[in-house]
């Protein structure tokens, strides 16, 4: 009898100790943190790379690697559209392409955070064969080699969200959008975040542009591929903390837009044009942010890839 008492005893404090961990391990906020906050920091922020076999293009993301690995930052913000593209291919295409971009991205000398682009969506075309029903649809081949869809880090006093805001509403067509599984998340992030503390959101499909104002008058709207359409419910999460910068990639230029002390910017694209060369104005490159305090400074940066000659 008493045994059996002993042994009950130990599978309940064994059961405590799990539940324990659980609990902690579950727990939002738990993000990894780096550094003391206070602390000089800067960071890398590339987007749009479209990394494929064809073309030179490893070459050419190995120079920008080059390039950023001289610049030291402590880490690198990518924006999406790693590869060109999932959408359309086979499943070997598709897999050898995430691939490429795991082999190539691991000449960073520094760690890297990926967010999804609408040219990681496997599958979504419906060509070859590939359907919904498919293990790999979707997002799916982006979680399996490449991690998370979102998630938070700290560092240095600093709080990082990586968004994903890319919706398919339906086969063969996606948009901009933040879903309520996300949105929830977010809030509950929120809920254990500090609201001193400095915020950063990264994503691919901008928040806020002015390409359509600009291209074709005041009036003109963006389509719901361009933008995101529930960011004015985004950012109203984020209000009463200090969300400071979103940065922003898909549309392949440099934008600058500043309003109620938030900075959105879209970071150009490492590609350019899909690698044909400059695109609307903006050269091939990248962000490098560079943070002091609760504030930061930036500069868009030619790294100096040149078209190949046809």
């Amino acid at each position: 009898m008493l045994d059996l008492l002993s042994k009950v005893n130990k599978m309940r404090t064994l059961y405590i100790i799990l539940i324990t961990i659980f609990v902690f391990c579950s727990q939002p906020g738990q993000a990894q943190k780096h550094g003391e906050p206070g602390e000089p920091f800067s960071f890398v922020f590339v987007t749009d790379i479209h990394l494929q076999p064809e073309r030179n293009t490893v070459k050419s993301f190995t120079k920008a690697i080059d390039f950023i690995n001289e610049l030291n930052p402590d880490f690198v913000i990518s924006g999406g559209d790693l590869i060109m593209d999932a959408n359309e291919q086979t499943q070997n295409r598709a897999d050898s392409l995430f691939d490429l971009y795991i082999m190539t991205s691991k000449l960073f000398k520094m760690p890297v955070y990926n967010a999804i682009g609408n040219h990681e969506l496997f599958g979504v075309s419906l060509k070859n064969g590939i359907t919904p029903d498919h293990p790999l649809f979707g997002k799916k081949m982006f979680e399996a080699k490449i991690g998370k869809l979102y998630q938070t880090f700290t560092h240095k006093g600093w709080k990082f969200f990586i968004l994903d805001d890319i919706d398919v509403s339906e086969p063969g067509k996606y948009t901009g959008y933040i879903d309520f599984d996300q949105m929830l998340w977010i809030k509950k992030e929120l809920a254990v975040t500090d609201r001193n503390t400095p915020i950063v959101i990264a994503l691919h499909i901008p928040m806020l542009t002015t390409l359509a104002q600009f291209e074709r008058g005041g009036l003109a709207s963006n389509p719901d591929i361009q933008a995101l359409i529930n960011t004015r419910q985004v950012l109203d999460l984020f209000k009463g903390y200090k969300l400071k910068l979103v940065l922003q990639g898909h549309l392949h230029i440099f934008e600058d837009i500043y309003i109620q002390n938030i900075r959105f910017i879209d970071g150009g694209a490492l590609s350019g044009w899909m690698w044909n060369g400059p695109y609307k104005g903006t050269p091939p490159g990248f962000l490098k942010i560079d943070v002091k305090n609760d504030g930061f400074s930036y500069e868009y940066m030619d790294y100096g890839w040149k078209p190949i000659p046809k």
